[in-house]
């Protein structure tokens, strides 16, 4: 049996079942079917293009641009995705605002479990009127009015939710808690059973209300209300009229205050309102500085790791090369199918890199051209910090040291002691703290260390 057009015939056949589920907006089994099929072919194009739309459709748009990234670095020419990521990136305003609204909720997240649902919801309608396609809000949303029994609304959120994905397990959970709630409510409030009288009439039964004392005794109560009621207008004019006479010149004066006081706290509440106002306006642009910064570095680092990818199938490349590009990736920027390429390109490259680079290091330590020593030994720190028991730590302390910045010198000899305390790569590094302490001279004039232990030509110590 040919198990390769198996495997492509089950990839096609969950692509078609995604597709299936797409088009009748069953988007969380598109999800699945879609997944499904990029396990048994991770290079289905048309279904990893298909799945970025998916998730762009329940405004997951960051989860969608990674899945077109990917496909355009299976597929450089001739591929769809060149156009959607096109279009995503030309709508900055568009970008923005979901940049903007995945923040809000995020921040509602942290509302709710301060116990702020009031917060929360208020922030949450604006999420969903600036991104009408986030399932998510629209389900945090539903949630907070379930919990604030407000089912109306809760009804209206989940019926746009189910909109945009019509078979989502969590909307129709939370359904299904409304139905059962609002049923408890109408059996809690529903009122109890009148007690009736049955009678017989000719061929008749008539049953009515059976009638209470109430009815009996309500001339007496008649009576008696009226009564009561003119003992308390009589003693109204008495006890409350009269003062008031004598008390209306002392009212004027209170007025008076009183107008007076709400013109000075006016004025208070103005100057304070302008003040929050002018600090919300500061805090804005601060907060959009930041975040075009954050969208930047997202951007170069997702470039630099499909540059990375490219590299590395491609086999041109050596370590050392791809480990520099591969560094200035910043890993907490990517989303979680970006962190796993990292993952998976950093544990093929940095050992391979950290070797070429550890030598050549030393070799520059041994003949002092320390700039290029310390460079090429901060990166191997940086890919593998314990890289040689300690060696590289204590062979870029030595680096700086001789090269004149004691600060740096010690900050890398005492990482060395603190990692690797009984080894002799940390008594090395203890030396050379000793040295910096007693301020003598760490270099002779050929540039050989005269002080604590030397280095080998391959990383290594003499004693």
């Amino acid at each position: 049996m040919d198990y390769r057009k198996r495997i492509l015939y089950q990839s096609n056949y969950w692509y078609n079942d995604g597709l299936r589920k797409a088009q009748i907006r069953d988007l969380s089994g598109a999800i699945v079917s879609l997944r499904r099929s990029l396990q048994y072919n991770r290079e289905n194009i048309t279904a990893r293009n298909l799945l970025g739309l998916v998730y762009y459709g329940r405004g997951e748009a960051a989860e969608g641009l990674v899945e077109w990234i990917i496909s355009k670095n299976l597929k450089p020419r001739d591929n769809i995705a060149d156009y959607f990521i096109n279009k995503v990136q030309k709508s900055t305003v568009e970008l923005e605002t979901v940049n903007q609204a995945v923040k809000r909720y995020n921040q509602c997240l942290v509302y709710c479990s301060q116990s702020g649902e009031d917060l929360a919801i208020i922030q949450l309608k604006k999420v969903v009127a600036a991104h009408p396609s986030f399932l998510k809000a629209y389900q945090l949303l539903a949630l907070l009015y379930l919990h604030t029994e407000q089912y109306a609304k809760a009804r209206q959120a989940l019926r746009i939710a189910r909109k945009i994905d019509t078979t989502n397990d969590m909307t129709l959970r939370y359904m299904h808690e409304m139905a059962n709630l609002r049923g408890k409510k109408a059996n809690a409030e529903r009122p109890g059973r009148e007690e009736t009288v049955e009678y017989s009439l000719g061929n008749e039964t008539i049953i009515q209300p059976k009638n209470g004392g109430v009815k009996a005794l309500t001339a007496k109560f008649t009576v008696m209300n009226i009564v009561v009621g003119a003992v308390i207008g009589a003693a109204i004019v008495w006890f409350l009229i009269s003062p008031a006479v004598s008390k209306s010149k002392a009212d004027n004066v209170n007025k008076q205050v009183v107008e007076y006081s709400e013109r000075i706290n006016a004025l208070e509440a103005q100057v304070s309102a302008q003040t929050r106002t002018l600090d919300q306006y500061r805090q804005n642009d601060a907060d959009a500085a930041a975040n075009a910064k954050n969208a930047a570095s997202t951007s170069e680092s997702y470039e630099n790791l499909m540059s990375v990818s490219s590299q590395f199938n491609s086999g041109s490349y050596t370590y050392d090369v791809m480990a520099d590009a591969l560094l200035s990736v910043n890993r907490d920027a990517l989303g979680e199918g970006g962190q796993q390429m990292y993952n998976e390109l950093s544990a093929s490259i940095f050992p391979s890199a950290c070797d070429i680079l550890y030598s050549g290091g030393v070799e520059s330590l041994n003949v002092a051209n320390y700039d290029t020593a310390i460079s090429s030994l901060g990166k191997v720190v940086k890919m593998d910090e314990s890289y040689d028991d300690g060696g590289a730590l204590l062979n870029l302390g030595l680096a700086y040291q001789r090269n004149g910045d004691n600060d740096n010198a010690s900050a890398y000899l005492k990482r060395t002691v603190e990692l690797f305390p009984d080894t002799e790569n940390g008594q090395e590094a203890q030396n050379a703290l000793d040295t910096i302490s007693q301020g003598t001279s760490t270099t002779a004039e050929d540039g050989t260390a005269v002080a604590g232990e030397g280095t080998t030509d391959d990383g290594g110590t003499n004693e």
